[in-house]
């Protein structure tokens, strides 16, 4: 453990810093699976802090609105904002680094509070590899509670993909969502099926921003029955936001979606793609591994209050 040094600067991620980065995504990345999150666009690095010492990033954290209740939810439920510190893997045990790294993160989570429905509670949350045991530990404590834990769900594309059909009073189609109608109607359904987690509107333009984003959807006539979407991170697929609505359930739908978003990853030359499923949710596990899916990493996610 070492005292923080004067010469370490903390301040906000700049344009300048993307090669600093990208050799501390590579020293952190080649350690072990770490949870590492990207900086994003412009807009996004007021909620991005670095840490520089000599001219190199030491550290970087960031936060993240990630769930906003809506109106109309039960009291109980909560909004959820998530941060993320890494450090380079030599400085990973420097709990003074990690914490005020951590109270630049916490004063601007306290300012994104402010902007969310004063209805609802807010948890500030952490989602860490689960052989991130330095990091674990850092949260750990700073007095944060296990949450859940998700699995990492990985299939090879290069694997053949089943040929499924569908019934024919149901349409599929490839939804972009171009409209704000088109967004509330998603986002409206949606917060049906997670009613305590939404995905909620500024979440969902940041899966419109990348790369190859797509949703799938299901309707029977104009009502939508089942969806998902999909994206590339890096030379990656992504599958995201799978559910079937109550009424259509137990009819192959969501096995329908999946392998059309294989198909669809795959026919834009990605070898492989992933998704997250909750490690208690056997009846998700079984059916993602049915369309080829097999377990691949844990990810441990823990929470306190922001008060």
């Amino acid at each position: 453990m070492s005292l923080l040094s004067a010469d370490i600067i903390i301040r906000n991620f700049q344009k300048e810093d993307f090669p600093l980065l990208g050799e501390l995504y590579q020293a952190v990345t080649a350690k072990e699976n770490a949870t590492f999150w990207w900086v994003g666009e412009e807009a996004n690095w007021s909620n991005v802090y670095c840490a520089f010492e000599n001219g190199k990033m030491i550290a970087k954290g960031q936060v993240s609105i990630i769930n906003t209740i809506p109106p109309g939810r039960s009291e109980e439920t909560k909004h959820s904002i998530y941060v993320n510190i890494k450090t380079l893997p030599e400085r990973d045990d420097h709990d003074d680094l990690l914490e005020n790294v951590y109270q630049h993160l916490f004063q601007r989570a306290l300012q994104l509070k402010e902007t969310l429905p004063g209805t609802y509670q807010t948890m500030l949350c952490v989602g860490n590899d689960s052989s991130e045991t330095e990091n674990n530990r850092f949260f750990a404590q700073m007095g944060y509670k296990r949450l859940n834990s998700l699995f990492q769900m990985k299939r090879d594309l290069l694997e053949s993909i089943p040929v499924l059909t569908l019934d024919e009073d149901f349409d599929f189609s490839y939804w972009k969502m171009e409209s704000p109608e088109d967004e509330k109607d998603y986002l409206n359904v949606e917060a049906t099926i997670w009613p305590d987690a939404p995905l909620g509107l500024e979440r969902l333009f940041d899966y419109k921003s990348k790369a190859l984003w797509t949703s799938m959807v299901i309707r029977h006539n104009d009502t939508i029955a089942a969806g998902l979407m999909a994206w590339r991170e890096e030379d990656e697929g992504v599958i995201e936001d799978v559910f079937v609505q109550e009424p259509w359930r137990k009819r192959g739908f969501a096995k329908y979606l999946l392998t059309q978003a294989l198909g669809y990853l795959k026919s834009h030359e990605l070898k492989s793609a992933y998704l997250m499923v909750e490690t208690t949710n056997k009846s998700a596990l079984a059916l993602y591994e049915s369309v080829g899916f097999q377990l691949d990493k844990e990810e441990i996610r823990c929470y306190t209050e922001l008060k």
